[in-house]
């Protein structure tokens, strides 16, 4: 296997060490795991995009509301009590 060497901050391998899942996982894998997790292998499909669009568009035009107001109307006042 061709290896290769990447220079650091202290900070950014600290971060790192702390996204391990055991002490003895090598930052190869770590590197690996954090990368595949990133990797969206399932585009959106064309009725999704247009979905985006239009909520981009309620939301530009000013057509939404706050998480406050909807739970009032579902009767959750505990719940709106807690958001104070």
């Amino acid at each position: 296997m061709a290896m290769t060497t990447v220079q650091l901050r202290k900070e950014t391998k600290e971060k790192l060490n702390a996204l391990k899942i055991h002490p003895r996982e090598t930052y190869d894998e770590l590197i690996d795991r954090l990368a595949d997790a990133a990797y969206d292998d399932e585009p959106l499909s064309p009725g999704e995009i247009e979905d985006i669009r239009e909520s981009e568009g309620d939301i530009g035009s000013g057509r939404v509301r706050n998480l406050r107001d909807i739970l009032k109307d579902l009767g959750d006042d505990q719940l709106i009590r807690s958001l104070r």
